[in-house]
């Protein structure tokens, strides 16, 4: 017998013969809302690092305090929920978590050079045109994100809109004058809406999950989404890709 025929037998032992002699073996992988986990990290992180820029308490100096838990929690943590978001076949959640949570880590790494004298530190009244560049780059990136959120949740697109635009605000603060600078203060009142939207935005998709129903209204298209009570989590949401498996959160 050949392998070909011995692999045909093996398939239809046990099987219909309308298999046609194949069986076949689904393998279900369903995930939890990778966002929750990353959201938490990041408006958490951002509340902290927010306020001072907003000049609500302390300095410069106390980045560096906050610094090791915005490295675990909105950087590890955000960083993981990023790529378990790309396992969710979610594109706009993998950037957007893949990029803050990149951000979160090389923040830490940062506190940690200038504290230690490997880099200078910027006086507080002094532009700071290095990390006015870590904005540039972050807020082109985080507007790109918003844009494709809108497509699907409104809710999300507030949280990345607002945080494109505090890190807009930032970059022109940054580079023309520094941790003083009104535009950087501005930006920082913009991350704490941000954070603020994510903390709404997580707790939504929290209850959701938990429940299986729309508790507090997410801003997705879908009314029945938003409908309180409404029954918004199937199992079973494609007829391609996966199956059993939705796609995104």
């Amino acid at each position: 017998m050949s392998t070909m025929e011995e692999r045909r037998a093996t398939a239809l032992a046990g099987t219909d013969g309308d298999t046609n002699g194949w069986a076949t073996r689904v393998v279900l992988q369903p995930i939890a809302a990778p966002s929750v986990l990353g959201l938490a990290g990041f408006s958490v992180s951002t509340m902290m690092v927010a306020t001072i820029q907003a000049k609500w308490w302390g300095g410069p100096a106390d980045l560096r305090a906050v610094a090791p838990f915005c490295l675990t929690f909105g950087g590890l943590a955000q960083l993981l929920a990023g790529m378990w978001a790309y396992k969710a076949r979610d594109v706009v959640a993998t950037l957007a978590h893949g990029t803050w949570g990149a951000f979160w880590i090389a923040f830490f790494v940062l506190q940690l050079l200038q504290m230690t004298g490997t880099i200078p530190t910027p006086a507080p009244g002094a532009t700071d045109l290095a990390f006015g560049m870590w904005m540039i780059g972050l807020a082109y990136v985080t507007w790109t994100a918003a844009a494709g959120a809108l497509a699907e949740n409104l809710g999300v697109f507030a949280v990345l809109a607002t945080l494109a635009l505090g890190s807009s605000f930032s970059a022109v603060g940054y580079l023309t004058g520094g941790f003083q600078s009104g535009w950087s203060t501005l930006g920082g009142w913009l991350f704490v809406i941000s954070a603020g939207l994510a903390w709404y935005v997580l707790t939504a998709m929290t209850l959701m999950s938990a429940t299986g129903r729309a508790i507090l209204p997410t801003g997705e298209w879908s009314k029945r989404a938003n409908k309180p009570g409404a029954t918004a989590v199937y199992p079973i949401q494609l007829d391609w890709g996966e199956p059993g498996v939705k796609q995104g959160q």
